[in-house]
């Protein structure tokens, strides 16, 4: 399978999908890796981590949704990224589909697999994507609460 990693291009969102390592155990697995350029920057990981791990470092988000069957991102796809989509592509982020209307009607229209890892359970109920998620963003409510009554 050729899985892509995306460059995030909403705004403020600096995480990557998938880190050097996990790169390295899926290309043992026997799938190829494709990295757009830049995807890792804002989490401070360089293309050539990623090179170093077997991934093939590609020059735009275009090349991703051409040659993947699976793209995984953070965010979900924005306006922009819709065209690029293609009938029967897995995506795989954090979707939030009951917040937004128009991206479900968007996404539905492209024929896409999407897998959204807030949906994600065991089979005892835990949400194991999204528990590390709710964590951090209870634990910056603090600091973020802290900040706006200096």
């Amino acid at each position: 399978m050729v899985i892509g990693v995306l460059k995030e291009v909403k705004p403020d969102e600096y995480r990557v999908a998938l880190i050097p390592v996990g790169t390295e155990e899926l290309r043992r697995r026997g799938h190829r890796i494709l990295v757009q350029r830049g995807a890792g920057e804002g989490s401070g990981i360089d293309d050539s981590l990623y090179a170093e791990h077997g991934a093939e470092i590609v020059e735009s988000a275009a090349e991703v949704y051409q040659d993947a069957d699976l793209v995984i991102k953070v965010k979900e796809p924005l306006p922009q990224e819709y065209p690029l989509l293609r009938r029967g592509q897995m995506v795989f982020g954090y979707f939030h589909f009951a917040a937004s209307r128009p991206l479900t009607e968007a996404l539905l229209a492209t024929g896409i697999v999407a897998i959204a890892y807030e949906t994600i359970h065991t089979p005892d109920g835990r949400h194991p994507l999204l528990t590390p998620m709710s964590e951090v963003a209870g634990k910056m409510s603090i600091q973020e609460g802290a900040k706006y009554l200096e």
